[in-house]
């Protein structure tokens, strides 16, 4: 059996993960279930963990839930992070540029090159490309950085002039030092259904879900504090599946 929790597992979260998790399989173990001693970490925790026939329990992002995934694995529910000016289980995307930049609102940013971390995000490119078009802006992307924490640094030594970041990691980032300091907010995008965590299909969605909140609300408080979680909550798959999506990433050439 396959259990990962990679989407905010990086820093002081992957000790307070450790936890939740152990609190998760020892929950599951006492009902009979199978469950495996740590998390899987690396790349074997995104696609090959949620592809896997024996997953138990991971957390996707989504966009690959609605595009992929979402008629070949079971749903068992969302995290709640308590994303400020979201629902319950939903989050956001925040659009960040450097400190230092002149420019104070997201249209003033119409054409400038975009960093994001992968087409198939939600957060990095979906929502804000949506947003933006909303809006008849352009964000043009010119470098595909292969995670939010690379996104913004490559903003952050200039390689883009702007970046979506996923509100928790954000929040986490900020916990950390890391980067933030060199970058501010300047829009948020609209909130949308957060990052579920799935199961094998065919597997015991419901009893991985409650071992899940039970694990959630076993958590000492600074741990909960660490992973910004509040709760787990259940948002109907058609919520997911109704999110847009826009057009795939034509990458442009950075600017010289």
């Amino acid at each position: 059996m396959i259990a990962s929790l990679g989407m905010y597992d990086f820093g002081a979260a992957m000790a307070a993960n450790d936890r939740l998790w152990a609190l998760a399989r020892d929950r599951l173990r006492e009902q009979g279930i199978d469950a495996p001693d740590a998390l899987t970490r690396g790349e074997a925790a995104y696609w090959p963990a949620w592809e896997a026939p024996d997953l138990l329990l991971s957390q996707t992002c989504g966009y690959p839930f609605r595009a992929r995934l979402h008629d070949r694995v079971a749903y068992v529910g969302t995290p709640d992070f308590g994303v400020d000016g979201c629902p319950a289980g939903y989050y956001r995307s925040v659009f960040v540029v450097r400190a230092d930049d002149p420019r104070g609102a997201l249209a003033d940013f119409d054409g400038a090159p975009f960093a994001f971390n992968e087409p198939l995000s939600q957060s990095g490119w979906a929502a804000p490309q949506v947003y933006a078009a909303g809006l008849g802006l352009r964000l043009p992307p010119v470098v595909q950085t292969g995670g939010h924490r690379l996104s913004a640094r490559a903003v952050a030594d200039g390689r883009a002039d702007i970046a979506a970041l996923d509100a928790v990691t954000w929040a986490l980032l900020q916990d950390m030092g890391e980067v933030s300091a060199a970058l501010r907010v300047i829009d948020q995008t609209t909130p949308t259904p957060g990052l579920p965590y799935i199961t094998a299909l065919g597997g015991d969605a419901d009893r991985v879900h409650d071992a899940m909140a039970d694990a959630i609300a076993a958590l000492s408080a600074q741990d909960r504090a660490t992973l910004h979680l509040k709760g787990i909550v259940r948002i109907p798959v058609a919520s997911y599946l109704a999110v847009p999506n826009p057009p795939p990433p034509q990458m442009n050439a950075p600017p010289n």
